[in-house]
């Protein structure tokens, strides 16, 4: 698989990107963008820690931009009493019409479950959110939190579990990310005025520093390296067309049916005038 990824590499990097198959090392594959040594990596490269106090929280962001990929994170959530608090780890663009796909973590009081928020921004346009909760402790061990994204579908998936798809539908109308590279980004800050039941509980700054933990990052990927913005030459990858399978679609609806607690595809109070027509498709 490395082989075939180098061939490709070769083919296309003479257009302007190349296809990144990378087992991270955060000193090579991420940059502290703020938080003032509240973001720290460990362990030679092998663990990055953000933490979040009364005066900041922390940040960072990918080197390489993005387009098209499938992008895997091991994320150890802030423990205890974490209401307040939101860990977002996210894909986005730049500019007034920017793409983004989100992954989000509400926090909560000590023994209430984390909310896990989505959301997909298409040409700077979002409210597409999706709630869940999680089928586990996501503070007691490190978890993978996967984002597939190529030119038919997005999918985020939980330790290999698909909880979402959102699907190409321009057929429809409705705008796709696909042409604006992105780069990675994760923080970890305060929301208390809406990130746990809608700001009525506020962060408890006595449990501060609180702290997220990331490691093995893996990218196959993708990378812009002179601002080009397409990838199909290296239609190769298997990742490229990949689809979910029967079983894959029977986990999706396992975790509809069992841990979903929002989907803005039934919010018909918020949508008055009709339902965006992403949320009519089979």
């Amino acid at each position: 698989m490395a082989l075939a990824f180098s061939r490709v590499a070769l083919l296309i990097c003479t257009v302007g990107y190349f296809v990144n198959a990378s087992a991270g090392n955060f000193y090579q594959d991420f940059d502290i963008t703020w938080g003032d040594g509240r973001a720290k990596i460990l362990n030679n490269g092998d663990l990055l820690t953000l933490s979040l106090d009364r005066a900041s929280g922390s940040g960072f962001q990918s080197k390489n931009e993005y387009l098209f990929g499938k992008i895997d994170m091991q994320l150890k959530l802030v423990p205890g009493n974490s209401a307040g608090t939101v860990t977002a780890y996210y894909l986005s663009s730049k500019g007034a019409t920017w793409d983004e796909i989100d992954f989000e973590f509400l926090g909560n009081l000590s023994g209430d479950p984390y909310i896990l928020h989505t959301n997909v921004f298409s040409q700077g346009k979002g409210n597409r959110e999706q709630q869940f909760y999680l089928w586990f402790d996501p503070t007691a061990d490190f978890h993978t939190y996967s984002i597939l994204w190529n030119p038919q579908r997005i999918v985020f998936s939980v330790d290999g579990t698909p909880i979402r798809e959102f699907k190409n539908m321009e057929s429809k109308g409705v705008p796709f990310p696909k042409n604006q590279a992105m780069r990675i980004y994760s923080s970890l800050w305060n929301a208390d005025d809406w990130a746990t039941r809608g700001g009525l509980v506020k962060t408890d700054w006595a449990q501060a520093p609180f702290t997220a933990s990331y490691r093995n990052f893996n990218a196959n990927a993708c990378t812009v390296s002179s601002g080009t913005s397409s990838c199909a030459s290296s239609n190769n990858n298997a990742w490229l067309s990949e689809e979910l399978d029967t079983t894959s679609h029977q986990r999706l609806n396992w975790v509809k049916k069992n841990y979903m607690i929002y989907n803005y595809c039934t919010d018909i109070k918020r949508f008055p005038q009709g339902l965006p027509p992403e949320c009519n498709a089979p």
